[in-house]
């Protein structure tokens, strides 16, 4: 399999800004080869210093510093062929995300998801999860606000991907499955866009699911993973401040599967 992605963003920040950009493709050991290139260039055409910083489950952000106010543009690209071998977990990781987190109140939804999903586990439950988030909810692009959790989501009954995976996410840790948020790179996705799905931990391993239902799974391409997005996001400051002003994301497969939501799918 092979794949090729690429993110354009175009920010300004104001001064003594510090940035965390998380755009660049996760390391796996399974791929049979992965070429990248990041430019990160302010509007005088310098080049901006980077700093990789490891993250879990192979992310990479890549961290920079701004002490003058800034115009900033972002270009990455890679093309990644093979198939990622799968993780595995150790214990700790597997209580963390069994926790509820900031966007995924799964001690709010505890009621809930006893009422919806009665004394389901394992794959029957990860399916029933994936298919009443998608029933419940509407998606509406714009429609939530960055400070919006899993229980805002359900009451307000719209979102956008990043919502209905917090949903999915905390239903799943009140019935005790590990679950966390993965930002991904998503081939056939429209409208194209960064893409957030929800995994589970069933059958020892990580199985994606995407209540969205608006890409195939099994050529999605890891970007990072977290208790939930405020773990993941794409760009985001560590004092100072920015404002985005342009983002254009691609992503391409050779091959193109049409998507069975039925289907236990690890992330590849």
């Amino acid at each position: 399999m092979e794949r090729t992605v690429a993110a354009h963003l175009e920010f300004k920040t104001v001064a003594n800004t510090k940035v965390a950009l998380a755009v660049a493709v996760a390391r796996n050991s399974g791929y049979s080869s992965l070429t990248e290139s990041l430019t990160v260039t302010t509007s005088d055409g310098a080049d901006v210093p980077l700093r990789e910083l490891e993250d879990q489950h192979g992310g990479r952000f890549h961290y920079m510093e701004f002490v003058d106010p800034s115009v900033v543009t972002v270009d990455y690209k890679a093309t990644v062929v093979g198939t990622a071998v799968a993780e595995e977990p150790g214990r700790m990781e597997l209580i963390r995300y069994v926790r509820p987190s900031r966007y995924a109140e799964s001690d709010r939804l505890l009621p809930t998801s006893y009422a919806e999903f009665g004394a389901l586990q394992g794959e029957a439950l990860l399916r029933s999860v994936r298919d009443w988030v998608g029933k419940e909810l509407r998606y509406i692009s714009g429609s939530s606000r960055g400070t919006d959790g899993a229980v805002e989501t359900l009451l307000h009954r719209r979102g956008v991907c990043r919502d209905f995976a917090h949903l999915a996410i905390a239903l799943l840790r009140s019935k005790d499955i590990p679950a966390r948020l993965t930002a991904v790179y998503a081939p056939g996705l429209s409208p194209m866009d960064f893409h957030a799905v929800a995994e589970g931990y069933v059958n020892d391993a990580w199985h994606v699911i995407d209540p969205t239902g608006l890409a195939p799974r099994e050529t999605m391409l890891r970007i990072t993973a977290g208790r939930d997005s405020s773990d993941t996001a794409f760009l985001s400051t560590v004092g100072g401040s920015l404002s985005l002003s342009s983002i254009k994301v691609s992503a391409v497969a050779d091959d193109l599967p049409e998507e069975d939501a039925s289907k236990l799918v690890v992330l590849h």
